[in-house]
């Protein structure tokens, strides 16, 4: 496993699920960790452990990130971690913090469609922003996008849809940062086994079963399917690969 000791990831929704999973494997592969994550201080405390006892340093925030309001305070907490660290730029960034809704077109309320835009797109697109002027030149950004941008499901238009601006912002992100050369890419992971949505995919039969035959390989994927992806993406041995959707679903609805 090639290393890459010495760098800094922030990745935000990272106690739970493939954030967690992904900021593990960054750890195992020498990188320290800052993360975010919305309201469960246990499982952040006990990520901090995980990643001490690999060897790598952490620290968590407590962040909405679908409140713009908050994150000045956050990106001054973050230069604060790094010189504490002995740094003042970091090299990783991970926009996975999220939330769910099942809402026919219909029935979706200005305010629902705010819920899931605030932080699937608007959140995404500002944080981005104002974490930059921290971000070492050579960076690396993965921005975490969906299988539902390419099927669709009834119930998921606003979270599709946010998803899918996020791919445009993405080539964006790539063009308008290749002079810094930091490359910015997508992932869109399918059905995982988290408690996202909660826990359906992973707890209820007849919904895991479904996508289990839709998927070539037979199952739902796990958190530690996409994980190291992410985490390999991230890493030097990936330098040319850049403004891609790279979806990592099983083979997902072929």
């Amino acid at each position: 496993m090639a290393t890459t000791t010495n760098k800094i990831a922030i990745t935000t929704g990272g106690s739970r699920g493939i954030g967690r999973n992904t900021a593990v494997n960054l750890a195992r592969r020498g990188v320290d960790i800052i993360f975010t994550y919305c309201a469960n201080q246990k499982e952040a405390d006990s990520l901090i452990r995980e990643i001490e006892a690999i060897g790598q340093k952490a620290a968590a925030f407590r962040l909405d990130t679908g409140d713009i309001r908050l994150f000045d305070g956050f990106v001054s907490e973050v230069r604060k971690t790094l010189q504490s660290w002995g740094q003042d730029r970091f090299d990783y960034l991970v926009n996975n913090a999220g939330n769910s809704q099942h809402i026919n077109f219909e029935q979706v309320t200005e305010a629902d469609f705010d819920t899931v835009v605030n932080v699937h797109f608007k959140g995404v697109y500002f944080l981005t922003q104002k974490l930059l002027p921290l971000m070492n030149d050579g960076g690396h950004i993965v921005n975490i996008s969906s299988g539902l941008t390419r099927v669709s499901v009834p119930g998921s238009s606003a979270y599709a849809a946010a998803k899918g601006a996020i791919e445009v912002l993405t080539r964006y992100l790539a063009k308008e940062l290749g002079p810094r050369r930091i490359t910015a890419n997508v992932v869109a992971p399918g059905p995982i086994q988290t408690d996202f949505s909660g826990g359906m995919v992973r707890d209820n039969p007849e919904i895991n079963k479904q996508i289990s035959n839709m998927t070539a390989l037979g199952r739902p994927g796990l958190p530690d399917d996409v994980g190291p992806m992410i985490a390999v993406l991230l890493s030097d041995e990936n330098r040319w690969v850049n403004a891609q959707r790279i979806e990592v679903s099983g083979g997902l609805a072929l």
